[in-house]
């Protein structure tokens, strides 16, 4: 799977009524999809509990003047593809809620083998 780049920052507004309403375009639902459709099959037996440790190496295509190993050191931010994927991996069943995680690495570099590679495990005391 080639990493999405949308973010959850990239929700839209609108006013109705004179209030505002916030949505999905259609290219962060179809990111959402995305990423539902790859983790559900790799989802734990049971959600983990307690505190996680959480590890993500996003994979983008090395393609241009990019090498495959060289940091991505362009949009978009990691704090903002985590935020997606952290939502979508509660929703499928990692975990109980995001904010289990407690310690976390993240990496984004540029790949000739692109994906997105995940690694969440139960901290002990």
């Amino acid at each position: 799977m080639i990493p999405p780049t949308v973010t959850h920052q990239e929700k839209k507004v609108k006013v109705v009524y004179g209030k505002p309403v916030f949505y999905e375009p259609e290219k962060l639902k179809d990111a959402r999809g995305k990423l539902q459709a790859h983790l559900f099959p790799h989802r734990p037996a049971k959600p983990l509990m307690g505190p996680v440790f959480f590890k993500a190496v996003w994979k983008f295509p090395a393609v241009g003047k990019h090498k495959d190993g060289d940091w991505r050191d362009t949009k978009p931010d990691t704090d903002n593809l985590q935020k997606l994927l952290k939502d979508v991996m509660t929703a499928v069943g990692f975990w109980r809620d995001d904010a289990q995680v407690c310690a976390e690495v993240v990496g984004k570099i540029w790949s000739d083998r692109p994906g997105l590679y995940l690694l969440a495990e139960e901290l002990r005391p």
